[in-house]
Order: structure tokens, then sequence, then C-alpha cells
């Protein structure tokens, strides 16, 4: 019977969303509600008609029950216009799980994610593990729509990760965590029992994974990483060996944020579902007002100006001088974009004048990396990456596709941690 038993635990998961865990013993404080709702208003009011539109940030005012309404109704109508050209797979299935979350019909962009994973594979067989967070997402935003058809495609994934050898980060395990666990709570009736068991051992290990970087203090791998940690370990059903202490990591994140260590949207995005008693699974139950349905009223186009219109220049370099590194170099260009541009745009407008300025991305919790400069990659191993840099301020550690900025002068050092 021991089958059945695990059968009806796995029922219990599957209408739970989140463990009782996440929601009662390891609840905010009501003294401290509005320290968490403090940084919520904050996380709202970078919403903007010229600001890049966030998925997460939608997401995490849906789960918590936005305040700005105004702003609600704007990222809605920003991300349903959003052009899935131009989006990776894992932002593609951040805007289809917004999408959800706003009782919007995300419309094609499902296909089209669909047909994306089904072509999906990991660049070598042992590709680094941030590799994997983006199609994590979007096996996670699948799921909620059509688990039965989005089976296969998560059983290919599960035995990549298997067979995979490169050390995973927490950001990275935690969002494979919540997709498998998605996947393992919604194997269709009648399926082979083999899958739940390959979801079940894959879960083991990656949880397992992250239960090694909890700190004594509570924090499991850093500040940032906390929040979707919090989330895998209180809904996976392959709870690790090390008992972790979430009423110990509460008190941990909000001694930080007293301290303001939560001011960027993207981080406070990331923290506030675990803040309210929520995760990712509970994206498709947010229940949504019928005010939340009416279009937005978009702000009137500006007229011809000069502030429409207004340029800043930036001088570019891209230097390497790591030694063991076969392409050594220090180049610098000029780059005209438009002034409050977010990173991304001075890299590609680089890279169209001058194919040296070559870059590519890998998706993130914070949103899109620049893990390549000039065929130079990131490697975890070697433990190289990008830094970026105004002066010697470093820029948001090379997040290129949502924090905007002014600077004039703009570094990318390929260095080592």
């Amino acid at each position: 019977m021991a089958w059945f038993a695990l059968y009806l635990l796995s029922l219990l998961w599957a209408t739970a969303g989140t463990s009782t865990q996440s929601r009662s013993s390891c609840s905010v404080p009501s003294a401290q509600e509005p320290l968490v709702n403090g940084i919520q208003v904050l996380m709202e009011n970078s919403v903007t008609s010229s600001a890049y539109p966030n998925p997460s940030i939608l997401i995490a005012m849906n789960l918590a029950g936005a305040y700005n309404l105004k702003a609600q109704k704007l990222l809605t109508y920003q991300l349903m216009s959003s052009d899935t050209n131009d989006l990776t797979i894992g932002q593609l299935g951040l805007t289809i799980m917004a999408l959800t979350s706003s009782c919007r019909d995300p419309g094609d962009k499902v296909s089209i994610l669909q047909r994306q994973m089904e072509n999906w594979a990991p660049s070598s067989p042992n590709a680094e593990a941030s590799a994997f967070y983006g199609p994590s997402l979007a096996i996670l935003a699948l799921c909620q729509k059509n688990s039965e058809a989005t089976l296969p495609i998560a059983v290919r994934f599960a035995k990549t990760l298997l067979a995979n050898s490169s050390p995973f980060n927490v950001d990275t395990g935690a969002m494979a965590t919540l997709a498998l666990t998605c996947m393992y709570n919604k194997i269709p009736v009648g399926s082979e029992e083999g899958y739940r068991a390959l979801f079940g051992q894959v879960l083991k290990a990656i949880v397992e994974n992250i239960s090694t970087k909890i700190k004594d203090n509570g924090i499991i791998g850093d500040i940032y990483s906390t929040g979707l940690a919090m989330q895998a370990l209180s809904v996976t059903p392959q709870p690790p060996k090390k008992e972790w202490n979430c009423k110990k990591t509460m008190d941990m994140i909000l001694d930080e944020i007293k301290q303001g260590k939560f001011h960027n949207p993207m981080s406070i995005a990331q923290i506030l579902p675990s803040l309210k008693g929520k995760t990712y699974l509970d994206v498709p139950q947010v229940t949504c007002s019928p005010d939340h349905e009416v279009q937005p009223t978009l702000p009137s186009q500006p007229g011809p100006g000069p502030t429409s219109t207004s340029n800043i220049t930036v001088i570019y370099t891209i230097n390497n001088q790591l030694r063991g590194v076969e392409l050594l170099f220090n180049k610098t260009i000029n780059v005209s974009v438009k002034t409050g541009s977010v990173l991304l745009v001075v890299l590609e407008e680089a890279q169209r004048k001058n194919p040296m300025f070559k870059f590519e991305t890998t998706m993130t919790s914070w949103g899109l990396v620049v893990s390549s400069i000039n065929n130079i990659a990131e490697n975890v191993n070697h433990k190289t990456y990008w830094q970026f840099l105004s002066g010697v301020t470093p820029l948001n550690e090379g997040v290129a596709d949502y924090i905007p900025f002014n600077h004039e002068h703009i570094t990318a050092n390929f260095t080592q941690y």
C-alpha cells in the first residue's frame, strides 16, 4: 500500500500549492508586515511606461496582491503586447506565467514555447548549471498550462539533469525544483509510475544540493537566491535530509530588509512571494478582481521634441587580460543610445557596429546576464565571469535587460572571483 500512500501524498501537494510550513510556522510576524509591504510598494513603483516590462514583478504583484492597480494593469498590457521573437525561452516562460497570474490568455505564446522546448538541448553534455535556469522556467510555465503535453519534454529534461555533472547554483536548482515538482504533482492518470520515480530521483538530488548551501544564519546561497530557495524547499515532495529551519531563514531575511538590502525591484520580486506565503506553483490559483480585467489606459504618446529623442553617448570598453585565456584584448567603442536605456541596448548597438563586441547572455533569476563577449565565456569551474563597471562601481553583476542606467563610461572586464 506504500504506492497508494505516495499517490495520496502527491494529490495533497497538487492541491496545496505550498506547504503548511511555508504558510504558518514560517510566516511574517504581524509586526513586521509593514516592512514587507514597504518593499512591495517600492517594487510596484518601479513600473512605468518607459521601463522595460518585467514579468517577474507582475508575478510577484499578483501573488502578493497588488497595491498599485494602475501599475499592475500597465505591466499586464505591456507583456500582452510583447514580441515573442525578442524573448529567450526563460523570458517567454516568465511572460506566460505573468499573464496566467493576471487571468489573461497567453495566446500563441504557449504553443511557441512548446515547440521551442521540444527542440531544446543543452549546448554540451556538461553544460554549466546556469544553462538550465531558462528551460526550468519554460517547463514550469508549460506544466501549469498543460501538464500532459509537457510530460515528454519534462522527462527528457529530467534525464538531462541526471546526466549533467556541473554543480547547480541555488537559483537554477530552485527553479528546476519548482518545475519538476509541478510535473510530479500533475502526472496524468494512467501514466507510467516510472515518471514519478524519475522526477522524484532528480528532485531528491537537486534538493540535497540546495540544502548544502543553507548557512548557519539561515541564508540559502546568498540573500538574493534565498527567495527562490524558500519556494523550492517549501513545496518539494522530496525534502532534504538536513532539516531546514524556515523560521531562521525568514527572520534573517526580515533583518536584511531592515538594513535596506532589498532595494532593487528584481531582488524584491524574488523574495516577495515567500514573504507572502506563496510560490510560483500558486500562479494558476490567483483570483483576479473584475477591475483587473479592464484594459489599462496607456499614457498618451509624447509629441515630437528633444526629450523623446534625447540620446547619450556611451564609451564602452571590453577587456580581457587574464593569463591562461587564449585571446587577450582591450577594445573601446563609442555608441549612441536613448537616455535611460538598459545595458542590453548598449551591447546590441556595439555588436551591430563591430563584430568583435559580439556577446551572449544566460537567463537567470535576475534576468539576462552577459555570459560571453568576443567568444570568451564565463566558466564556473575556472571561477571566471564578465564584470561590468561604471568607473570602479559594479553594475548589477552584468544584468543586461531590466536595469536602466545613464552611464557614459562602461567597462566589461573578464575576471576571476
